[in-house]
């Protein structure tokens, strides 16, 4: 797949999203946006690919959209909507492209977070399953010091990550806040120098692509809907969960394994 905005490649099982404009911080345009969707389509859809890394080209991850000119200043001024029920269904048929893709996507999403990530590109690194993000990334919810509500799903993700409190707090006060204080406060699972960032991320996932690829993916759809789901209905749905990986080849694999003493090999099937 040939792209302008991002690079892509895929793996070892891994496939990986560079976001590729580092002379803008990798400020997204809406070639950007579609291109990373059609990237996370193209890695749910290929059974060779076990988890999802993205990333950043350059010194950050990603500084929100680029509405200082050319391209990404279509998102404001070419067709800029007329009524806040039109802008309504502006941003849901642009930016809002990624998280759909995301929100289909049941294979591990990690962010490498290699710099800033800023406003709505703090919005995009909170779609991931897992950060990990070098000593030198910084955050922030920066929408409150323009006047606006974050509009990529920050309001969503967030409070599942830090708790509400802690949430609105960093979305009240659009503060920004260090690596450190982004694995004191759970957002990020750990910080690393930055020369480490791409193989600890890689490592990571490596370690997922080697496992039961039905019961990882099946194992994420429960944690995610367990947040709109009563104990019942969560209940339910793991049992419903096991009763499909408990058919698969990797389920004999694993206690097979055990009982021999040796590291199962699992084919996702």
């Amino acid at each position: 797949m040939d792209f302008e905005q991002i690079l892509y490649d895929k793996a070892d099982g891994i496939a990986t999203i560079t976001l590729n404009r580092p002379e803008r911080r990798n400020a997204f345009t809406p070639t950007m946006i579609r291109e990373w969707a059609e990237a996370l389509e193209d890695a749910r859809l290929d059974s060779g690919v076990g988890a999802v890394i993205v990333t950043g080209a350059g010194k950050g991850f990603c500084a929100g959209a680029d509405l200082r000119g050319g391209e990404g200043a279509q998102m404001i001024s070419e067709g800029q909507p007329s009524s806040a029920a039109d802008f309504r269904h502006w941003l849901r048929d642009s930016v809002h492209y990624v998280p759909r893709a995301v929100a289909l996507l049941d294979k591990p999403y990690i962010a490498a977070v290699n710099g800033a990530a800023v406003g709505a590109g703090m919005d995009m690194c909170s779609m991931a399953d897992i950060r990990i993000v070098s000593e030198q990334a910084r955050f922030a919810m920066t929408y409150v010091k323009v006047g606006l509500v974050p509009g990529d799903g920050g309001c969503y993700y967030l409070p599942r990550i830090v708790g509400l409190a802690k949430a609105l707090e960093l979305i009240w006060t659009g503060d920004f806040f260090d690596a450190e204080e982004a694995v004191r406060i759970g957002y990020a699972s750990k910080a690393v120098p930055a020369d480490e960032l791409a193989p600890a991320a890689r490592e990571l996932a490596g370690r997922i692509v080697e496992g039961p690829a039905v019961a990882i993916q099946l194992a994420k759809q429960l944690a995610y809907q367990s947040y709109d789901s009563t104990v019942q209905q969560a209940l339910e749905a793991a049992n419903q969960a096991m009763a499909i990986v408990r058919s698969t080849e990797d389920a004999r694999e694993g206690p097979r394994a055990f009982a021999e003493k040796r590291r199962p090999e699992f084919k996702g099937r």
